[in-house]
């Protein structure tokens, strides 16, 4: 199982949310490629990276902190937050970034997602962000009737490389990832999952691979709380 550190952009800064809230938001650095080139020192195999502004303007705002990323790590580097065209998609694949994650338009303009999966194989993931079951888009803030698993479904044959899916009740909250409902989404479809929200302890990446179907996990504020040892982790899941 991959762990993914993750770096959450708000105006330039390294920050984590609360359960999506912005207003809720604790800086933990105003170097996001520093805090990157820490994360890659520690041995990290990949990056995760959310224009926390594009979510809401629906379009790329920090992405001069993202180029600065790119251009300071070699290690590859998925991005979600406000890419909603297959303009800024392409853009963001030429500047070297590994993997663009789709969200809102992923239940808005499913149709791009399959585009951008032909044009760009391997490259393109879909987020899935739901509070009980129900998936939200624009930055979380827009709660849709649409079903997580079912949104998962529609893109078996789309050749998406990955669905990353945040309970967004547990985000930020340290309160343990939704295991089960992540289990579940990982059983009901081929596409390889990746959890988000609530990883907050090493026994949560534990429980997480220990599933034997989560084929990743992305953790934010353990890592810069110290609650969870980056180094540690990711021995821990090698072994």
């Amino acid at each position: 199982m991959i762990l993914y550190p993750a770096i959450d952009l708000k105006d330039g800064q390294c920050v984590r949310l609360l359960r999506g809230e912005m207003a809720a938001a604790t800086v933990f650095g105003d170097d996001p490629a520093a805090q990157a080139a820490k994360f890659q020192a520690a041995g990290c195999g990949w990056l995760h990276l959310v224009d926390l502004n594009g979510a809401f303007a629906g379009q790329p705002v920090n992405g001069a902190a993202v180029e600065s990323i790119l251009a300071r790590v070699t290690v590859p580097c998925q991005l979600g937050g406000g890419i909603r065209d297959m303009a800024t998609i392409g853009m963001w694949v030429e500047r070297g970034l590994a993997r663009v994650i789709l969200g809102t338009v992923a239940v808005e303009n499913p149709g791009l997602v399959r585009e951008a999966a032909r044009a760009f194989p391997g490259r393109v993931a879909v987020g899935i962000d739901a509070r009980q079951g129900r998936v939200a888009t624009k930055g979380w803030a827009t709660e849709t009737d649409v079903m997580a698993t079912d949104l998962a479904r529609s893109f078996e044959d789309a050749g998406v490389a990955a669905v990353i899916y945040t309970d967004i009740d547990r985000d930020g909250a340290m309160q343990g990832p939704n295991i089960a409902a992540t289990e579940a989404l990982a059983r009901a479809v081929t596409i390889p999952v990746i959890a988000s929200g609530g990883v907050s302890r090493m026994e949560d990446l534990i429980a997480l691979r220990d599933t034997g179907v989560i084929a990743g996990a992305i953790s934010g504020r353990a890592l810069y709380d110290g609650a969870i040892d980056l180094a540690a982790a990711l021995a821990a899941l090698r072994g």
